[in-house]
C-alpha cells in the first residue's frame, strides 16, 4: 500500500515537473533571462568593474616648454593614473575642459618653473581635479605624493636638497570636501528615473493584450506613433514630478547645491525621461506578457547601473565596457546632472551628452513604432 502511494506521488510530481519544463521551454525570454543575468553579472563584475581607475583623462597647460616640464609629465603618466589627452592653450580652455567633463585632471606648469627649480626656490606644480566623483579622483591625487621624490631623481642638474625640489598644489574642484552625497544624490536621480520609467512603459502594450483591450485599440482610427505618444505622455509628467521631488529633497535634506540653470536641468531631465520611456515602450512591443516585459526592463537596467559611472568610476572601466556605457542613457544623464548641479555647466559644455540622448531616443522610438506596426499587420 505504501509502495503504491509512493509511486503515485512520484508520478504526479514527475508529471508536474514535465509540465513545468515544457512551459519553461516555450517561455524562451524567461529562460534566456535566467541564463543571461548571472553571466552578465560575472562579466561586468569580473572584467569591467575597477575601483582604482587608471589612465584618467588629463589636460596640461604649459606656461613654459622645458625639458624639466616634459620629464615631470612623463613621470605623471608613468604612475598609470594620468593619461594626457589635451593641451590647453590658455586658462579659459583649461577651465572649460574640466567643467565640460572632457578631462578629470588639469596640470599647469607655470612660467619660470625650470629657472626657479634650478635656483632651489621650490616652485609649485598646479593640479586641478574634478572631484565631483571622489572615487575616481582620490587614488590619483594620492599618487601625486610620491611624484616630487621620483620625477627628477635622475636629473643631475637639479641641486640636491633635503627638501623636495618642487611642490604639488592640488585644487579639488566642485566637491573639495569629498562629500559623498554630492556624488550619490544626483546619481540617484538618474537611477530612480531609469528604473521606474522603464517598468512603467514596459507594461504599456502587454497590459492591453492581457486585458483583452488591444482589439478595441486596434479598431480605432489611430496610428502607431499616436498610440506611442499618447501612452508615453502621462509618464513624462510623472517622471518630471519624481525628478522634482528628488532634486528638492537633495537640496533641502542633503545640501546638494544647484549651481547651474534650473530650466536647462529640467529640459534635459525631460529628454532623459522620454528616452527611457521610449526604450521601455520598445520592450513592451517585443514582450509577449507583462512578466517578460519586466524581465527585459531589468536586463537593460543592470548594465545601466553598473556601466554608467554611478556605482563604479566610468574612467576605470576597460575600453569595451566604456563603449557599452556610451550606448546607455544613464551614462550621459549622470554627466549632465552632475555637471549642471555641481559645476554650473551650460548647454555648450553638455552638447555631446545631450545629442547622445536625442539619438538614443530616436532609435528607440523608431524600433518601437516599427515593431508596433508589425503587430498591427
Amino acid at each position: 500500500m505504501i509502495g503504491e502511494r509512493t509511486r503515485m506521488f512520484l508520478r504526479r510530481v514527475g508529471a508536474m515537473l514535465l509540465k513545468e519544463v515544457l512551459q519553461l521551454r516555450r517561455d524562451r525570454v524567461s529562460l534566456a533571462t535566467m541564463i543571461t543575468i548571472p553571466l552578465m553579472q560575472l562579466l561586468l563584475f569580473g572584467y569591467a568593474i575597477n575601483t582604482q581607475p587608471r589612465n584618467l583623462p588629463t589636460a596640461v597647460l604649459l606656461q613654459e616648454s622645458s625639458d624639466v616640464g616634459r620629464t615631470i609629465l612623463r613621470a605623471l603618466e608613468n604612475t598609470k593614473y594620468f593619461k594626457i589627452v589635451r593641451e590647453a592653450r590658455d586658462e579659459q580652455e583649461f577651465d572649460r575642459l574640466l567643467q565640460s567633463g572632457t578631462v578629470l585632471f588639469g596640470i599647469e606648469i607655470p612660467a619660470n618653473f625650470e629657472r626657479d627649480l634650478r635656483r632651489g626656490d621650490r616652485p609649485a606644480l598646479l593640479v586641478a581635479a574634478d572631484a565631483s566623483d571622489p572615487v575616481a579622483s582620490g587614488s590619483a591625487l594620492a599618487a601625486l605624493s610620491t611624484l616630487t621624490q621620483t620625477a627628477l631623481r635622475w636629473d643631475r642638474s637639479i641641486p640636491e636638497f633635503t627638501a623636495t625640489p618642487f611642490e604639488v598644489r592640488t585644487h579639488a574642484r566642485y566637491n573639495p570636501a569629498a562629500v559623498s552625497q554630492l556624488n550619490i544624490v544626483p546619481g540617484l536621480l538618474g537611477t530612480i528615473l531609469t528604473l521606474t520609467m522603464l517598468i512603467f512603459t514596459a507594461l504599456a502594450v502587454t497590459r492591453e493584450i492581457e486585458r483583452g483591450t488591444m482589439e478595441t485599440l486596434l479598431a480605432m482610427p489611430i496610428t502607431p506613433v499616436e498610440i506611442m505618444l499618447g501612452k508615453i505622455a502621462p509618464y513624462v509628467v510623472i517622471g518630471f514630478v519624481q525628478a522634482s521631488l528628488i532634486v528638492g529633497a537633495g537640496f533641502l535634506l542633503f545640501a546638494v547645491p544647484i549651481f547651474g540653470n534650473l530650466f536647462l536641468l529640467a529640459t534635459l531631465t525631460t529628454l532623459f525621461i522620454a528616452t527611457n520611456l521610449s526604450v521601455g515602450y520598445t520592450f513592451s512591443t517585443l514582450a509577449q506578457n507583462q512578466l517578460q516585459a519586466v524581465q527585459m526592463a531589468m536586463m537593460f537596467f543592470l548594465p545601466n547601473l553598473l556601466l554608467s559611472g554611478f556605482l563604479f568610476p566610468y574612467a576605470g572601466m576597460p575600453q569595451w565596457a566604456q563603449y557599452v556605457g556610451e550606448a546607455l542613457p544613464l551614462t550621459h544623464f549622470l554627466r549632465i546632472v552632475r555637471a549642471i548641479m555641481l559645476k554650473g555647466s551650460t548647454l555648450a559644455d553638455l552638447r555631446y551628452d545631450s545629442l547622445a540622448l536625442v539619438v538614443l531616443m530616436l532609435i528607440a522610438m523608431t524600433i518601437a513604432v516599427t515593431r508596433f506596426r508589425t503587430t498591427l499587420d
